[in-house]
């Protein structure tokens, strides 16, 4: 894997073609937008040249999952696709999303079974792996495309970074799906405080940041992106040190809700216990 120029992301080449290029991905239900979808396809139909592996972390029932590996399908590539969750779902959440997909009603919480017969048409290409992403490690070489919408906690973002930003090289891209999102700051922090190894490339939809890998990343990077720890007034200082990145994709009023956010939250770094605005 090379350094790449990740210019061609100015444009966002992924909206040419609409929908229909997302084949049987579309049958597969997912809580992604649909201009993620289409930049999850176009990552590894376009993008990606198979010289590492696809790794989603928070693919819920494999809605993301179908949508990169039909794209790398489309390519011809055949680079391993990995995808983790904790695949638990509340009846809430089936009856919203699982049972108008075609899953029948079913008892407790696994969602595993629903999420691989979604994934059958792409079984051969892709490996599910069940479990929490703080006590999981990555052994499979090299990284390509690394999609994460699992940074709910400083802990969880942190144990992700240790496990997985080593293996990424210079050309790879980082989708970060809640980077945006007022209950997750540490994320665009985290990618702040790598700034010497990562750019912002893209922004798609309404939360989600795309950085490109300009160096890869070894122990002491690692240990410079960590976010658990970091005190209110210094996630502050680095958010709004990022200003520019913001300004950039004219998201400002990102940032300023983001600060908000953690005004109100004193210490707090789980996602569901920030405080919404009253």
């Amino acid at each position: 894997m090379t350094a790449r120029d990740f210019s061609i992301f100015d444009d966002s080449p992924w909206f040419p073609g609409g929908p229909d290029r997302l084949g049987h991905a579309r049958a597969v239900p997912t809580m992604l937008a649909h201009e993620e979808e289409l930049l999850l396809h176009w990552l590894t139909a376009e993008w990606a040249r198979g010289d590492g592996a696809v790794v989603d972390l928070g693919c819920f029932a494999g809605g993301s999952t179908a949508r990169l590996a039909e794209g790398q399908k489309t390519a011809g590539h055949t680079a391993p696709i990995h995808a983790w969750d904790r695949f638990g779902a509340d009846e809430a959440t089936k009856r919203r999303w699982l049972y108008p997909a075609g899953v029948a009603p079913f008892e407790g919480q696994d969602l595993l079974p629903a999420a691989t017969a979604f994934l059958a048409p792409w079984a051969d290409r892709v490996t599910l792996h069940q479990g929490d992403l703080r006590e999981e490690g990555w052994d499979g070489g090299p990284i390509e495309v690394l999609v994460i919408d699992a940074s709910k906690s400083t802990q969880t973002l942190d144990a992700i970074a240790r496990s997985f930003y080593p293996a990424l090289r210079p050309g790879a891209v980082i989708v970060q799906c809640g980077a945006l999102h007022w209950r997750e700051p540490w994320v665009v922090a985290q990618m702040t405080l790598l700034r010497d190894w990562v750019t912002p490339v893209a922004h798609a939809h309404d939360t989600t940041l795309v950085y490109g890998v300009t160096r890869a990343m070894d122990d002491f990077a690692v240990r410079e992106g960590l976010t658990t720890g970091l005190r209110d007034s210094a996630l502050t200082a680095i958010l709004k040190s990022a200003r520019p990145v913001y300004d950039d994709f004219a998201l400002t009023e990102h940032l300023d809700t983001a600060l908000a956010g953690i005004a109100r939250s004193p210490g707090i770094r789980t996602a569901w216990k920030m405080v919404p605005d009253a």
